[in-house]
């Protein structure tokens, strides 16, 4: 079942994974290439609130969206993933409909009044691999991989996000599903 490294794939943590930064996570790959790669992770959801991060921006006050954790990558960096039925400028594709990027005019116009199917996930940090390292993850077992789906990148129970889609590679792993959080990570 598992996909090949590419933009728009998950990266399924094994319950073996035990780096706390990776630990019980599913982060999407937003690029991938001789460079190297870079993804966020979509099932960590912060206390933080969006209107911390962006005082600025007063469409924002107010508003309830929380800030998830994208990895352990410049934490103090903001990147937006936006859910649209077009590309808009300052974004980048990362799978059918879903565009990475930092263009506050589309997050304003997001949150004064979306249509339908249009939302946006804020993240802090990112998830990144030099040339070759996540080959070598792959290599060591680290990672399962599948086709990302916008619909579980935007799941409001994000938390339950890695119990979901573990239970998708059989019964090897569908008995870790309802394995806790490592306590360790809080």
């Amino acid at each position: 079942m598992n996909t090949p490294l590419g933009k728009g794939v998950f990266l399924i943590a094994k319950p073996a994974l035990r780096d706390p930064n990776f630990c019980q996570t599913v982060v999407l790959l937003c690029e991938h290439g001789p460079e190297g790669a870079l993804g966020v992770v979509v099932n960590r959801p912060t206390e933080m609130n969006i209107t911390e991060v962006l005082p600025q921006v007063p469409v924002i006050e107010g508003q309830p969206h929380r800030v998830f954790s994208g990895g352990p990558v410049q934490k103090n960096s903001l990147l937006i993933l936006y859910r649209l039925p077009q590309e808009i400028e300052g974004t980048h594709p990362v799978l059918d409909g879903v565009y990475l990027g930092g263009n506050m005019e589309a997050l304003e116009r997001i949150l004064e009044g979306p249509a339908v199917d249009e939302t946006f996930r804020a993240f802090m940090g990112y998830s990144g691999w030099a040339p070759g390292q996540l080959e070598n993850e792959m290599k060591m077992g680290s990672w399962l991989t599948m086709p990302a789906n916008p619909d579980l990148v935007f799941n409001p129970d994000a938390t339950q996000l890695w119990t979901d889609v573990i239970q998708q590679f059989g019964d090897e792993y569908s008995i870790y599903s309802d394995m806790p959080p490592d306590p360790s990570l809080n």
